[in-house]
């Protein structure tokens, strides 16, 4: 089994890393293999309905996104996923959204590739927004068709500063008991 995880944040080693980690500690001593991509900072282009994906079901976007494609064949590939993200304006970041909105728009009108694979969002949060960040991540599992495991609260721990989140002792808290329920739904599920 293998779960993927795109972070979201321009800052490779900030917050929403240090929460991917430590999901990835939990997954790996569960005997889940674990992959972290960069999405922050990346040259990708957002979805525009052009529709050549669907048209010519390679399971590829055709605009100039070869970033995004390897991502989407991650996604493909893996049992679980792992978007993460900091709060920005009370949303993801542009990286995640156009990820959400190209590999959903690709998956879907190529047989619904994502289906059953299990799905979770974190975020890192200096203050608000994050229950609509969550929102938007959750969005995308569902019409996906994936399944999501719950935690004891909300997926997101607070922080500022890179390393604030190690603080958080609920957040980090509930980002472990979310690691545990992911590793155990995708064993159920395998």
């Amino acid at each position: 089994m293998k779960v993927v995880a795109f972070n979201g944040s321009p800052h490779r080693n900030g917050n929403t890393a240090i929460l991917i980690d430590e999901m990835f500690k939990i997954l790996n001593a569960e005997g889940i293999e674990t992959e972290k991509i960069q999405l922050g900072n990346k040259p990708i282009h957002g979805c525009t309905a052009c529709g050549k994906c669907r048209e010519i079901q390679d399971g590829k976007c055709h605009i100039k996104n070869d970033h995004l494609n390897y991502c989407i064949e991650k996604m493909v590939e893996a049992d679980g996923i792992i978007l993460g993200s900091p709060v920005y304006f009370a949303d993801v970041t542009s990286e995640i959204k156009a990820l959400i909105d190209v590999a959903g728009y690709v998956t879907r009108g190529n047989g619904h590739l994502l289906k059953r694979k299990v799905g979770v969002g974190i975020m890192a949060v200096r203050r608000g927004g994050a229950l609509h960040s969550f929102g938007t991540m959750n969005n995308f599992f569902l019409i996906n068709q994936m399944i999501v495991p719950g935690s004891s609260y909300w997926n997101f721990a607070v922080g500022g500063k890179p390393g604030d989140v190690l603080n958080d002792e609920e957040g980090m808290r509930t980002i472990k008991t979310l690691a545990e329920n992911m590793a155990w739904t995708m064993k159920k599920l395998q």
